[in-house]
């Protein structure tokens, strides 16, 4: 007798979820705001079992929250969810920047390099975020760790969150300096100086942080 069911091929709550995932992410369903399934069915032209299957899956990625007398509405990061991410994040970078600077070959700090030229001709602040986590994933990639990458892996969504909650703070600026700031976050890893460059990454959170801490100040 069989010890393992057949595998499943990838099916429409996957495909919602994605299209959900993506909306969120280029501003298409602000932060807090509440998601229908009845709306979102109707619009993806699906029915509400796979909308609400990927509903739990986005769920469960940090991005969407259900609450029995709200429903489910995107994610609006807390200042306790802000601090622990930050936190979070600090450990691993740590541990990744370390690699990076000890182990990593010139190839994967050229792919990192080469996110940063994607970032200097990104056309808007939505485009810039998703440079950001692409830099940062080179970075984990980089860093030849596969269980550090699949913690990262973990956190991202969430990270993504954070970063869009950022540019809803304050966008000035923000397109001309992250590239910069990014440039520096390379040159310090091609200096294969770990105490400089582990600094440099933490100075480039605290940066952010600092933003969405004074948010409601």
């Amino acid at each position: 007798m069989s010890r393992v069911v057949p595998a499943r091929r990838r099916g429409l709550a996957d495909e919602v979820a994605d299209r959900v995932r993506d909306a969120i992410f280029d501003g298409g369903y602000a932060l807090g705001s509440q998601l229908r399934e009845v709306e979102l069915a109707e619009a993806l032209g699906v029915s509400r079992g796979p909308v609400r299957e990927a509903l739990l899956r986005l769920e469960r990625e940090g991005l969407v929250r259900s609450e029995w007398h709200r429903g489910t509405t995107v994610t609006a990061l807390s200042d306790v969810d802000v601090a622990e991410l930050d936190s979070l994040r600090a450990a691993l970078d740590g541990l990744a920047v370390g690699l990076v600077v000890d182990r990593a070959p010139e190839t994967a700090l050229d792919a990192i390099d080469a996110v940063v030229r994607r970032m200097e001709r990104a056309a808007g602040e939505h485009e810039m975020v998703r440079c950001d986590l692409e830099f940062h994933d080179a970075v984990y990639a980089a860093a030849g760790h596969r269980r550090l990458t699949e913690a990262w892996q973990a956190i991202r969504s969430q990270v993504h969150l954070f970063l869009l909650t950022r540019i809803g703070v304050a966008t000035d600026g923000y397109l001309a300096g992250i590239p910069a700031e990014h440039r520096e976050l390379v040159a310090a890893l091609r200096a294969r100086d770990r105490e400089t460059a582990v600094a440099r990454f933490a100075e480039h959170r605290r940066q952010a942080f600092d933003v969405l801490s004074g948010r409601t100040g």
